[in-house]
This record gives C-alpha cells, sequence and structure tokens, in this order.
C-alpha cells in the first residue's frame, strides 16, 4: 500500500518559479507580459494598484529582492516602466493572447471541419476544468465519476462518440485498464488503450496527438511522451493513519504512486514538487476541488529555474495534480 511507506527525505527548498500562463484570454486586454525585478526593499503590494489601472490578471509575488509580476496589459512597456527605478527588470516575456486564440480556434476548426479524422483520443476525466483542458487538445471526454470508474459500455459508446476512423484511449486509472481494453475488443474501430495512470499525465502525453496521422504512429508518439512524465499529488487524508502519521483532514502528499510527505498542505505540496521538478523544465499543477491555498502561494512553491503553469482542473479527491517533464 502507497500509504505504508517510509517518512519522506529530507529535501531542499528553493526560490519561487517563474510563472507563465501560455494559453490565457482576456477579452479586454491583448498582452500576457510576465517579468522579474530584482532590487532592495521591494513590496509586492506597493505595485498592484498601478498595474490594476492598466491591465487585469495582476499577480505580483516575491520579497524584498525578488518579485515575480503577471498582467493582462494592451501596454506591456508601460507595465515595465513602473518598475524602473525600484530594481532591475528581467526575463520579460510578452505573449499576445489574441492570436494565441485565434490559433486555437483556427485549428479546432480545422479539426471540426474535417468529417473524420484518423486518429482521435477519448481520455476519461473528472473535473469541469479537467474537462476543458483535454477538449482544448481535441480529445473527447467521458466523465468517470470520483473514482474515475466507467463500466465498459460507457466507454464503448465513448469511443463511438470520437469522429475518428481510429481512437486512442487513455483511463487515467489502473482501475479503467480492463473495461478500456474490453471496450477496445468489442468496438467494430480499430482502438488502442494507453496505460495512462493518472489525468495530469494523460493530459500531458495526450499534446503528442496528431489527428491526420494514423493510429499506430500516434499510439507510438504518445506512450513515449507518457514515459517522459513524472506525476505527484496531493490530497486531504481520508481518515487518521494506522502509523499516526497524520490525521484525517491533513494532507498527504504522493510521488507517482508512492507516499512522500504529509502535514500541512503548503509544507506537504512543496516536498512533492521538490521531488517531482527535480531535473524538469516545466511543471503543470492542475487545482482541484476545494484547495486551500491561494494561487499566488503555490507558484512561491516552486523552485527556481523551473517553469511553472497553473492550471484549474476542478477534480474531486485531489487537491492538486502535478506532472513534470
Amino acid at each position: 500500500s502507497v500509504l505504508r511507506g517510509a517518512p519522506p527525505p529530507e529535501l531542499d527548498h528553493h526560490a519561487p518559479a517563474r510563472v507563465t500562463h501560455p494559453h490565457h484570454s482576456s477579452q479586454t486586454f491583448q498582452y500576457c507580459t510576465n517579468f522579474a525585478v530584482t532590487g532592495s526593499e521591494l513590496d509586492p503590494s506597493d505595485h498592484a494598484p498601478s498595474l490594476e489601472a492598466i491591465g487585469d490578471s495582476v499577480l505580483v509575488v516575491g520579497d524584498r529582492s525578488t518579485l515575480k509580476v503577471h498582467v493582462h496589459t494592451d501596454e506591456p512597456e508601460i507595465a515595465i516602466g513602473l518598475f524602473m527605478g525600484y530594481g532591475e527588470v528581467s526575463r520579460l516575456d510578452v505573449a499576445d493572447m489574441r492570436a494565441q486564440v485565434a490559433e486555437r480556434v483556427e485549428r479546432l476548426s480545422a479539426r471540426e471541419r474535417a468529417s473524420t479524422a484518423a486518429c482521435g483520443v477519448l481520455a476519461v476525466v473528472a473535473g469541469d476544468g479537467m474537462v476543458a483542458l483535454y477538449e482544448g487538445l481535441g480529445a473527447v471526454t467521458l466523465p468517470g465519476g470520483a473514482t474515475l470508474n466507467p463500466s465498459t459500455y460507457e466507454l464503448l459508446a465513448g469511443i463511438h462518440d470520437v469522429r475518428a476512423e481510429t481512437v486512442i484511449v487513455l483511463p487515467n486509472s489502473s482501475n479503467v485498464f480492463m473495461a478500456a481494453e474490453r471496450a477496445a475488443e468489442l468496438s467494430e474501430k480499430e482502438v488502442r488503450v494507453v496505460p495512462s495512470r493518472s489525468q495530469q499525465a494523460g493530459l500531458s502525453a495526450a499534446v503528442a496527438l496528431d489527428p491526420a496521422k494514423g493510429l499506430e504512429e500516434n499510439t507510438a508518439a504518445i506512450t513515449d511522451a507518457l514515459a517522459g512524465i513524472r506525476t505527484g499529488a496531493v490530497a486531504e487524508a481520508a481518515r487518521d493513519d494506522s502509523e499516526r502519521r497524520f490525521a484525517r483532514g491533513e494532507a498527504v502528499g504522493f510521488v507517482d504512486e508512492a507516499l512522500v510527505a504529509w502535514g500541512a498542505p503548503d509544507r506537504t505540496l512543496r516536498s512533492v514538487l521538490d521531488v517531482v521538478s527535480d531535473g524538469a523544465e516545466l511543471v503543470t499543477v492542475i487545482t482541484g476541488a476545494g484547495a486551500p491555498l491561494a494561487q499566488d502561494v503555490v507558484a512561491r512553491l516552486v523552485s527556481d529555474g523551473v517553469e511553472l503553469e497553473l492550471e484549474h482542473g476542478g477534480q474531486p479527491s485531489y487537491w492538486w495534480l502535478i506532472a513534470a517533464q
């Protein structure tokens, strides 16, 4: 049982990460602007009102020596200028959100125009945000409920709903493997099951799908992508631990399926992030229902030099699902 693991190792803590939001959109402002400010006697609360006057989605986090700034605005140069004289601005990243949205709409429209793709994906999911994340990649989603455990016939119907000649199924839980394989056998379509064990792993791997390519090529690409992903999760303990390591209601943290940390939510999440993000370039954190930490707090828990994507998943059972690449 993963609840019988050894006590977690001592873990190094690092400075906060740079936050990026590559798929954000704003109905009002055009540019997603991120940068760092280094200096002395800096105060995050001093600058938020000025940024809010020229944009929205303002996030300023850090300490007296380093601030990380995020804002949606039409005037990135003014946002940067607000910090001139306070410190040195670096790590500037400006993304045109309207161009990104237009490209995404065109990509999805192209998929829609094709009456039948060569290959599609069916993913078992839970959570409104998780549905949106998968569908944003062109996948068809099947609600799995809190336990991610649909029946064979629900999976079979889901396969039928995929507008593609061939289908890859992402079960996203080991509980679903057997039913998914049985549904693949019963389907009139050619189907492959790629054994994703978690929603966050399946999501990261689904990026590799190319609807224009065949089943075998896509199966290999998604399988390879899945092999390069390390996962973690933090949940609320449903009961007291028999070994008295944690009590009901406290946080418990997992890397892959091994219990590595427990206790307060912030310390537990940081411990999991330290392990999962070791050697990674990108970490995705998907926030679930009832997560007890604010977004800016989560941002400060990730090691410096690792790009962080914060997403809303709304999944039950887990406060945070984590994938590192």
